[in-house]
Order: structure tokens, then C-alpha cells, then sequence
């Protein structure tokens, strides 16, 4: 029987890159998604991946869209926290509700999401959780102190609930991805990606939200129950730990 994975804002981007690898590699996967219907739309058309909508800052809403999904597909075995948002600022001009926003998407969202599921794993002795953090959780970046705090969070998430599934036959691990080739990236100013990113990064290029998802594929893996707690960089070089 094919195993269930969740995808968070998994109908663009690179959770819609994830989205298709799951699919590819035989998983029944369910792709949710916050806002944008006809981009979703778009996506279930393409694809005939299962899309939910719901608001991964809300916790009820995160139980009763988990609810569906196991309704429609089954008992939930792989999680993928993908969705995130930015709205950036310099400190000294961020608003509370700039904050808050990007705190309750991109970190409050690991517990909305990851607590209706935790039973089922511990019951079924087996979980595939990651968690997808970014290279400024890892270093910071100036204008951006809501999202890397909510990031660099999402990587000591990751090695504290590994500590407790390890036993269970859960495994949890954060991907940080780089500067990916998504909508947002494309966004800026080609000028200033040529002057301002590119030459920071060695192999001299952005990333494909295809070699995000297929860093997931194996992490999932019901033979990677070895790698738990771990944090897989993959910047193209441009910051190691």
C-alpha cells in the first residue's frame, strides 16, 4: 500500500516540486495550500494530485484538514512542512503584524501540523517528518529577522521531537535550502542577482526546487531510518557548517 504524505504550500514552488517527486516515487500525497486557488486549480489539473486548502497558522484548521486527508487517502505517515511566507523589513521599521504573521506561517505551523499527525506515527511505529528551513535560519540575514528566527526555530524543532520519535521509528530533519530558482527568486531584479547573490554562491548558479525534492524523496525513505535530527544544507556552497 502506498504511503501518505502531506505536502504544505505544495501547489507552487518548491513544495510543488516536492509534491510531483513524492508522487513519482508512488506516494498517494495530499498538497495543501493557503490562498491561491487558480494557481492550485492549475496544479490538481496537471498533476491529479489531492489539493486541500487551509491556513497552516491555525491550528484547528491544520486538524480538521489532516482529518480529510486521512478520510480521502488514509493514515498520514509522511509530513512535509514546507509553506512559508516573507515580509521583510529592517528591524527598527518591523511591525508586530509583520512579525507575528511570518512567526505563526513558517514556525507556529510545525506544531499546527506535526501534533494531529503524532499519534498516528507513534501508534504505527513509523513517521517521515521534514521540515524545509532556509540557509538565513542557519546565518541570519539583515532585513529579514522574523523569518530567520522563525527558521533557525524550525531547525532546533527538528532536533528535539527526533529525540523523542527515534524510538518510535520517526525520523525528523530539516532541509535548508539556498537560493532556489522559485517565482520569488525570479522576482528580483536580474541585475541584482547577477551582482548580489551569484557571486556568493561557489557552484555559481541558483538551485532547482527539483534537487530540493529529491533531498526530501530520500529523507522520507522507509530506508532512511538512520538519518533523524539532522540538517541538510543545500546553498550550492554558499554557507557551510
Amino acid at each position: 500500500m502506498s504511503r501518505v504524505a502531506i505536502v504544505t504550500g505544495g501547489t507552487r514552488g518548491i513544495g510543488a516540486a516536492i509534491s510531483k517527486a513524492l508522487k513519482a516515487a508512488g506516494y498517494k500525497v495530499a498538497a495543501s495550500y493557503a490562498g491561491n486557488d487558480e494557481a492550485a486549480t492549475a496544479f490538481n489539473a496537471e498533476t491529479g494530485i489531492h489539493v486541500y486548502k487551509w491556513d497552516v497558522s491555525d491550528y484547528d484548521a491544520c486538524a480538521a484538514g489532516i482529518a480529510k486527508v486521512e478520510a480521502d487517502l488514509g493514515p498520514v505517515d509522511v509530513l512535509v512542512n514546507n509553506a512559508g511566507i516573507t515580509k521583510d523589513g529592517m528591524f527598527h521599521k518591523m511591525t508586530k503584524d509583520q512579525w507575528y504573521a511570518v512567526i505563526n506561517t513558517n514556525l507556529n505551523s510545525l506544531f499546527n501540523m506535526t501534533r494531529p499527525v503524532w499519534e498516528g506515527m507513534r501508534a504505527r511505529k513509523f513517521g517521515r517528518i521534514v521540515c524545509i528551513s532556509s540557509i538565513n535560519g542557519q546565518k541570519g540575514q539583515m532585513g529579514q529577522v522574523n523569518y530567520s528566527a522563525a527558521k533557525a526555530g524550525d531547525i532546533g524543532f527538528v532536533k528535539a521531537l527526533a529525540q523523542e520519535g527515534a524510538r518510535a521509528g520517526i525520523t525528523v530533519n530539516a532541509i535548508c535550502p539556498g537560493y532556489i530558482a522559485t517565482e520569488m527568486v525570479k522576482a528580483i531584479d536580474p541585475a541584482v542577482v547577477e551582482k548580489s547573490i551569484l557571486p556568493y554562491i561557489p557552484v555559481g548558479r541558483l538551485g532547482e526546487p527539483e534537487e530540493i525534492a529529491r533531498a526530501v524523496v530520500f529523507l522520507v525513505a522507509d530506508d532512511a531510518g538512520f538519518v533523524t535530527g539532522s540538517t541538510l544544507s543545500a546553498n550550492g556552497g554558499q554557507y557551510m557548517i
